[in-house]
């Protein structure tokens, strides 16, 4: 089961970011232009925040189920010295809880504003940080914290 929820967990984050890339275009767009906040514009706010609760629920799941977490939580004194077990042990895990709630907050107070121009802003400024947060959080390939593949395979 691990390998299937790394796979999905890697893919779904590929959709995370898309959902979230696109609902902060089109809240800029919708900011600056002083454009209605249609069916459509709710959906994405909605869609987003979706996948990444889906994401989160995942993570969790994968996290709870990992062999290299559960190495860290069994030996956290000696594991926390370790940033790639630290990393992956609490940092990973609270810095994406905390920007699925930045989405969630975002999308909620959004759906409750009275004008489109402040569900756009609402919407863009709350995912935005949220998208800022993930991208910190991501074992990118690149990244100085962890480094794990763009795509995870079986």
């Amino acid at each position: 089961m691990y390998p299937y929820l790394l796979f999905f967990h890697s893919v779904v984050r590929w959709l995370v970011l898309g959902c979230l890339v696109y609902a902060l275009l089109k809240g800029i767009k919708g900011w600056a232009g002083k454009t209605a906040f249609t069916a459509a514009d709710n959906s994405i706010r909605h869609v987003t925040a979706t996948v990444a609760h889906i994401q989160l629920a995942i993570g969790y799941v994968l996290y709870f189920n990992s062999p290299f977490v559960a190495y860290f939580r069994s030996h956290y004194h000696e594991a926390v010295q370790h940033f790639e077990f630290l990393f992956f042990g609490l940092i990973h895990i609270i810095l994406m809880t905390l920007a699925v709630v930045c989405i969630t907050i975002g999308s909620s107070v959004a759906k409750r504003k009275d004008t489109p121009a402040a569900k756009f802003q609402t919407m863009t400024l709350w995912f935005a940080l949220a998208l800022l947060i993930i991208f910190i959080a991501i074992p990118w390939p690149f990244s100085p914290l962890a480094q794990r593949p763009y795509l995870r395979t079986f």
